[in-house]
């Protein structure tokens, strides 16, 4: 088969389209050929080594162990290993992999464990489908399970317009919360498409000086120093931290202890779990038309260097997805 092979770390360059063995499932797992798969910036960090340690929790200090990147997968079951109950070939199926596994996803073929994935939304095409478990899931548990978000309350998405900010707008709807959007001038009207109440140009407005306060904060992009979003809550607010610099996510994670022993106000940092159930909840959200994927662009398989330039270089609106092309091949 076809995979994108990223042959050490660094650059755009370093990866490459390779032949390589198509992979057979194991009893409790399914093969799936992929049509679509999106960016993340795991991606990007594991590609780029940045931060540093990941060449240590990955074991792969001089170059990368899982030489296939990608999470997130859409596609078709084309076989099943003996033990598998949920799925048969055939099935559209949409998901992630956890870094963990070893797997990636920018390839013709994967195989994943059945209690990775779930049945495609019908009313999605691949390439929408593939944009959504990793984003979509990290703002969905952020909001829920770190934020404990409630019908009512007043919640503010900073970053809007990226991968987890356009779900975390939506997904907060959903839950029927008054939800402000702070995103860049050009993204304003799609952040007010998706369904934010209101929408804050940050380059015209700070709002974590505009006198505002909300009950829960969650910020794809966490740059603002820890102080700033804490003046911006109400007295027993929640600030989720979903992204950002990496020393920023260090700290919020330290100052969460010390705020949920000291005062009302909590902080906390969204990492993902992986969950077929919170898959299954987001497949309702997105066929009722609560949810819709925003894609910024679409690129094959062979040009997902490219893609990665343009992820790095421009800030996308929503998800940049990989297309697979499998023409006809059997």
């Amino acid at each position: 088969m076809k995979a994108i092979i990223c042959t050490k770390y660094g650059s755009p360059d370093v990866l490459q389209l390779q032949d390589v063995e198509k992979p057979a499932p194991q009893d409790d797992e399914v093969l799936i050929r992929i049509y679509a798969a999106s960016i993340n910036s795991r991606d990007w960090r594991m590609m780029r080594a940045n931060p540093f340690f990941i060449r240590l929790a990955t074991g792969g200090f001089l170059q990368p162990k899982n030489k296939i990147l990608g999470g997130d997968v859409a596609g078709r079951i084309e076989a099943i290993g003996r033990c598998v109950k949920q799925f048969k070939p055939g099935d559209e199926v949409f998901g992630y992999l956890p870094s963990a596994t070893g797997r990636g996803t920018f390839a013709e073929y994967v195989c994943a464990n059945e209690n990775a994935i779930t049945l495609k939304p019908v009313n999605l095409t691949f390439e929408q489908a593939a944009a959504v478990p990793v984003a979509a899931l990290t703002a969905l548990q952020g909001l829920r399970d770190k934020g404990n978000i409630q019908p009512g309350q007043k919640v503010l998405i900073n970053g809007a317009s990226g991968g987890v900010g356009t779900f975390a707008v939506q997904i907060a709807k959903a839950f029927g919360a008054e939800v402000t959007a702070v995103c860049s001038a050009r993204n304003l009207d799609m952040a007010r498409s998706i369904g934010a109440d209101h929408v804050i140009d940050y380059k015209v407005e700070d709002f974590t000086r505009n006198g505002q306060r909300y009950d829960l904060i969650l910020a794809a992009n966490g740059y603002h120093p820890i102080s700033d979003y804490l003046r911006a809550l109400s007295p027993d607010g929640i600030y989720v931290v979903a992204g950002g610099f990496m020393l920023q996510l260090f700290q919020a994670a330290l100052q969460g202890r010390r705020s949920s022993e000291t005062g009302n106000q909590k902080i906390f940092v969204a990492s993902l779990v992986q969950s077929q159930k919170d898959l299954i909840f987001m497949k309702e959200l997105l066929e009722t038309g609560k949810v819709v994927p925003v894609i910024d662009g679409c690129y094959p398989l062979s040009k997902t260097a490219e893609a990665f330039r343009y992820f790095e270089k421009v800030h996308p609106k929503g998800k940049v997805v990989i297309a697979v092309e499998h023409g006809n091949k059997p």
